[in-house]
Parts: structure tokens; sequence; C-alpha cells
């Protein structure tokens, strides 16, 4: 990913914090020589030795996982908040731009076997349903319930570079005041996100 120098965020912890929070992404790797995206949830996890990995799961039915091998090289992709900026909002005259972050990561892929997947799966719904009023766990559901575990596949990307943009308008901290205080008043749910994390910069 190109990414300008004011814009690069190396913070892993902060990268990190952006993961698990925005972790329904893009999964990209080559499906008979052309690019193949899925929009899926992509886990941020650790394997048994400590390494960082992205854990997910796809439909058998989507050709994608037929290209899974063990050294599979994959491209996840991860959209936070965005935000058109106005330049009318800037002390002086310059061209609008728009304000975003987004994280992307390469690794290597691997299957699951079932018992991993299941694992896996757990874990994904344990975490959604926790602000559930009445949360459901997929260690309790029946067998013919969970037999649908045999329609997917379950897989690991080990993390081997990360790519993180944060484009929050550096370069113009003169301006952040205005450009923050736009931006909350703008109904666009994605303005009142940028205006936070550029509070925090």
């Amino acid at each position: 990913m190109y990414i300008p120098s004011p814009y690069v965020n190396e913070n892993i912890a902060e990268v990190k914090e952006f993961l698990v929070d925005n972790s329904f992404g893009i999964l990209v790797n080559q499906v008979d020589g052309r690019p193949w995206a899925t929009h899926i949830p992509l886990e941020l996890d650790v394997d048994l030795e400590g390494n960082d990995i992205l854990v997910g799961h796809i439909a058998k039915s989507n050709p994608q996982w037929r290209y899974f091998k063990d050294d599979t090289q994959a491209l996840c992709i991860f959209n936070g908040p965005h935000s058109y900026v106005s330049s009318s909002w800037y002390k002086d005259e310059e061209v609008p731009t728009w304000n975003y972050i987004a994280v992307h990561i390469y690794g290597t892929l691997k299957i699951q076997d079932e018992q991993a997947l299941l694992a896996s799966l757990h874990k994904l719904v344990d975490k959604y349903e926790a602000d559930s009023k009445e949360p459901v766990s997929s260690r309790n559901m029946s067998p013919k319930t969970i037999r649908q575990v045999k329609g997917i596949v379950g897989f690991e990307i080990t993390i081997e570079d990360i790519q993180a943009t944060y484009k929050l308008s550096q370069g113009r901290e003169h301006d952040h005041p205005k450009i923050i205080s736009e931006l909350e008043q703008r109904e666009h749910s994605g303005s009142t996100a940028i205006a936070k994390c550029m509070r925090k910069e």
C-alpha cells in the first residue's frame, strides 16, 4: 500500500487495537490468476508459538478456498472511519482532501483442521455475543445445528507485514481545531469518528 511518510502508523499496539475493533475485513488472494476478494470477519489472535495471526472462515461454496495452499500469500484489508475534509476549513487556500484509517496485512495462509475451526468459531461468537441481551453460545448448540460447520473452511494467516495508514490532516496542525469542529458537526458517523481520532493525536 502506498503510504506517504507523514501518515505511516508504526505503533503496533494501536494498530492491533484497531484490528480488534474493526475486524470485518477483506481477504484477497489469487484465483485462476486473478485477485479474488471476500468480505468476512478476520480476527486477530496468536498461535501456539505466540505469533500474531488472523483467523477466519469462508463457505466451501466459495471457490477462493480451493486456492489455499500452505504457502499461499494473502492480503487482508481493514477499513476504519473516513471523511471528506473541506478546504474551506483551512486558514489558507488549498484543495479539499479525505482523512481515513486503513490497515493492510500480508501473510501466509494455511487451512485449519476441524478442531481449530470450532475453537475459532467459539471465540468469534463469544466476542460478538458479549453485549447481547440474551447471548448465545456455539458450545451449546445442537449437533444438528453445529453440523453446519461442515460447510465452511477455516484458515489462519501468519502475519508477515503490517502496513497502517492514519491520514489525519498531518501537516495542518494549525487547522486542526477548525477541522475537528466542522467534522463533529457533520451527521456522517465517519466524520465524527475521524474527529475523535484527530483529538487523540
